[in-house]
C-alpha cells in the first residue's frame, strides 16, 4: 500500500502506473550531453519486437522473390556448403593422430555456412525460420501456400546443389586419396545413425540455425564469428542438417556407401522432420510468443 496525494487517499500496488518515455530523467543521465545521450541510445541492444520485425520483413520478402531467384540461389547454396563437407576432411588428413584431432578438424564445419549466409544464398534450415514468422503474424492461407511454395524451391535446389557437388568430387579428380578416405570416415559415422538419432540431432540442428538467424540479425559486424561459432556447435554435438548430410550422403552413394533407401528413409526424411521441428515448432512459435503481447499493443 502507498500514500497518494494530500488527500490521504491510498492505492494498491496494481493501481500504482508504470514508469513513462515522459518521465523525469535520471540524475545520472542529466550529466550527459545531447551528443553523449545519443550514443548511450545507439549503443543499446534493440529490443526483441524490432528483432522480430527485421526477420518478418526479410521473411515476407524472400516469399515474394520469384522461381528462377530463388532456385539459382539454392542451387548456389546447395553447392557452397559442401565446403562443411570436404574442409573437415582435408584438415583431419592434415592432421596428427590425437585425442584432440576431431574438435579441429570440425573448425572445417562452418566454412560452407559462412559462404551461403554471408553471400545471401538461399539455404533451407535459414529459410524455416523467416518463411515462418510473416505466416504466424498474417495467419492467411495465402501466406502459408507461399511458405510452403519457397521451402519447396529452396530444399529441392539446395539438394540439386548438393547432388553436382557430390558428384563431382565422387567422379572428378579434385581430392587426394587421403582426403577422399577421411570423406568416407564421415559419411560412416553420419549414417551409424538411426532414423530417430537423425530426427532427434536435426532438431538440435534446427534450432541452432534458427538462433543463427535471430542473432545475426540483432547483432552488427559480428556475423563471422556468430555464424562460425554457432555451426561449430552443429558439428561438435554431431547434430544432422539437411542440406550438409544431403552432400555427404549423395556423396557416399556416388561411392557406393550408401544406398538411395538409406539416403532417403534413413537420414533424409528423419533429417528434414527434425530440423522443420526445431526451426519451426520450437524456436519460431517461443519467438513469437515473446512478443506478441508488445506487438498487438503498438498495433
Amino acid at each position: 500500500m502507498f500514500d497518494c496525494e494530500s488527500t490521504g487517499s491510498l492505492v494498491t500496488k496494481d493501481q500504482v502506473s508504470p514508469p513513462s518515455d515522459e518521465d523525469e530523467v535520471p540524475e545520472a543521465a542529466r550529466g550527459l550531453s545531447e551528443h553523449e545521450q545519443s550514443k548511450v541510445r545507439e549503443a543499446q541492444r534493440p529490443r526483441a519486437p524490432v528483432v522480430y520485425e527485421i526477420i518478418r520483413n526479410e521473411g515476407e520478402s524472400e516469399l515474394r522473390r520469384p522461381f528462377a531467384s530463388l532456385w539459382w540461389s539454392g542451387v548456389a547454396a546447395g553447392i557452397s556448403i559442401g565446403f562443411s563437407f570436404i574442409t573437415p576432411a582435408a584438415l583431419a588428413a592434415s592432421l596428427p593422430q590425437s585425442d584432440w584431432k576431431p574438435l579441429i578438424a570440425k573448425l572445417g564445419y562452418p566454412v560452407g555456412f559462412i559462404i551461403v549466409i554471408l553471400g545471401r544464398q538461399q539455404l533451407f534450415t535459414e529459410n524455416v525460420l523467416t518463411a515462418v514468422l510473416p505466416i504466424i503474424s498474417r495467419r492467411k492461407v495465402s501466406w502459408l501456400l507461399s511458405m510452403f511454395r519457397l521451402w519447396g524451391i529452396v530444399l529441392g535446389a539446395n539438394v540439386a546443389g548438393c547432388l553436382v557437388f557430390g558428384a563431382a568430387v565422387a567422379l572428378l579428380p579434385v581430392i587426394t586419396n587421403d582426403v577422399d578416405s577421411e570423406l568416407a570416415k564421415l559419411v560412416d559415422n553420419l549414417m551409424t545413425n538411426t532414423p530417430w538419432q537423425m530426427f532427434a540431432k536435426g532438431i538440435g540442428a534446427g534450432w541452432i540455425i534458427a538462433a543463427l538467424v535471430w542473432i545475426i540479425a540483432s547483432t552488427e559486424g559480428m556475423d563471422f564469428f556468430v555464424i562460425g561459432l554457432l555451426v561449430y556447435l552443429i558439428a561438435l554435438f554431431n547434430f544432422t542438417h539437411i542440406v550438409a548430410g544431403s552432400t555427404e550422403v549423395l556423396y557416399g552413394w556416388f561411392t557406393g556407401l550408401v544406398t538411395l533407401n538409406q539416403a532417403a528413409f534413413k537420414f533424409f526424411l528423419p533429417t528434414l522432420a527434425g530440423n522443420v521441428f526445431g526451426g519451426t515448432v520450437l524456436f519460431s512459435v517461443l519467438s513469437y510468443g515473446q512478443v506478441r503481447e508488445e506487438i498487438s499493443a503498438n498495433r
